[in-house]
């Protein structure tokens, strides 16, 4: 596309127009007031081949511009972040008033027009731990562009140019090297070294008392989600909620309890989909019984709601009942078909139809729903009925008044030959 559009602007001499951005310099902050954190990924080499994804999460503190950063070897999670943070705030000792974030959905759920809605777990620790919190708006790094330096030195200096063993001193050499690099050396910008001016800002910081441990196992493994909503995990296959599977992308976490169970997790958000014990053998479909609780529950919730719209709510549900007895699998169908046909019927009509179906054992929304319609028509045309009555003419009042000639016995007597 770009391509063809190139050509296109060379032939007919198409100039680009371009709105170049206006910038200021802006003011330093005070101490203590804020951190910006972001987040980066890059392949490294492996020790013996090939590469390995890795993800990084980076902080600085705006006025000082020292840097922390923690690695991982899978995605992030909303509990991961959480755990970083409060071992940030340990290596600060304390945090800021105020922390910038570009709009990532383990943090924010949607912009909503300027009023925020974090992600469940996210909000319950900003609850907690009460600083302010100053989202970018989308499209838009070069309003936090201090942490995208970060991000993007430690990537290219330190990550580029090394081999990954594990995970473990991966992370250990970063930081180090970090301390040396990035917290030791003078900052081109304010020409000061940030470890020597964080001792000074460190005493702006608010102090963090009570460290929070995010409410999930520290081990957890990432799975994919088949389409058929099951989790295949080390030879047995685990059930998930219907509708988990958005897709082949679609993964979960999986952790392992102190008691030898499997807890499966949203990725994003931490929420528990549920909640196994593990087989001896293996080859098991392992199946959560709240699943298949949650969904008897709904059905009978359905049906009762849709009983009590009815005059008479025993009856219509002894009718729900019928159906459901012969169609279970589609009930939920039979259901919602019937709410449709009395949404706006009458009352009188749903009566009606509901008693003609129960007559006749007519047990199908289908018949309930031709019978809705029969009625209602029925309705509609008595009460539209009209007998149109003619305007009387002149030349009709003429009519009304002439008067039949009355003839005399005699004449009919001697038309019958003369005998009375």
């Amino acid at each position: 596309m770009r391509r063809y559009i190139r050509i296109i602007r060379q032939k007919y001499d198409i100039p680009k127009i371009t709105r170049p951005r206006e910038y200021a310099a802006v003011e330093e902050l005070p101490m203590g007031k804020q951190m910006q954190v972001d987040f980066g990924t890059i392949k490294a080499k492996k020790n013996m081949q090939g590469e390995i994804r890795l993800y990084v999460m980076c902080f600085v503190l705006s006025y000082s511009r020292y840097k922390y950063c923690e690695w991982q070897d899978r995605p992030f999670s909303t509990a991961d972040i959480i755990g970083i943070h409060e071992r940030a705030f340990e290596f600060y000792e304390g945090m800021p008033e105020e922390i910038v974030y570009d709009q990532d959905h383990l943090i924010l759920a949607s912009e909503n027009h300027g009023d925020l809605m974090y992600t469940q777990a996210f909000s319950r620790y900003l609850q907690k731990r009460k600083f302010r919190v100053y989202m970018c708006r989308k499209a838009d790094p070069e309003s936090k562009g201090k942490i995208e330096k970060v991000v993007g030195f430690v990537k290219n200096n330190y990550a580029r140019h090394r081999t990954f063993y594990n995970i473990d001193q991966w992370s250990e050499n970063c930081l180090s090297w970090l301390q040396r690099r990035g917290n030791g050396k003078m900052h081109g910008t304010t020409r000061k070294i940030p470890a020597e001016v964080f001792i000074e800002e460190k005493k702006y910081l608010r102090p963090v008392l009570d460290k929070i441990k995010p409410n999930t196992p520290a081990l957890s493994l990432t799975y994919q989600v088949r389409k058929d909503n099951t989790v295949p995990i080390k030879g047995n296959r685990y059930t998930v909620p219907k509708g988990t599977y958005k897709g082949p992308h679609t993964y979960v976490r999986v952790c392992c309890t102190d008691d030898n169970e499997l807890v499966i997790l949203e990725l994003d958000t931490d929420k528990k989909l549920g909640q196994f014990k593990i087989p001896v053998d293996k080859g098991n479909l392992v199946k959560n019984s709240d699943h298949r609780r949650d969904k008897g529950e709904k059905i009978s919730d359905l049906i009762l709601q849709t009983a009590d719209m009815f005059p008479e709510p025993q009856k219509a549900r002894m009718f729900i009942e019928y159906i459901h007895s012969e169609k279970p699998r589609y009930i939920r169908d039979q259901v919602l078909l019937i709410q449709k046909a009395i949404k706006n019927a009458p009352l009188e009509v749903m009566e009606k139809a509901l008693d003609f179906c129960l007559k006749n054992r007519l047990h199908r929304a289908t018949d309930f729903q031709d019978a809705i319609s029969h009625y209602q028509k029925e309705k509609h045309d008595t009460e539209h009925f009209e007998i149109k009555i003619s305007a009387l003419t002149q030349e009709v009042l003429e009519k009304i008044k002439i008067t039949p000639k009355i003839r005399d016995m005699s004449e009919y007597i001697n038309a019958l030959g003369g005998q009375g």
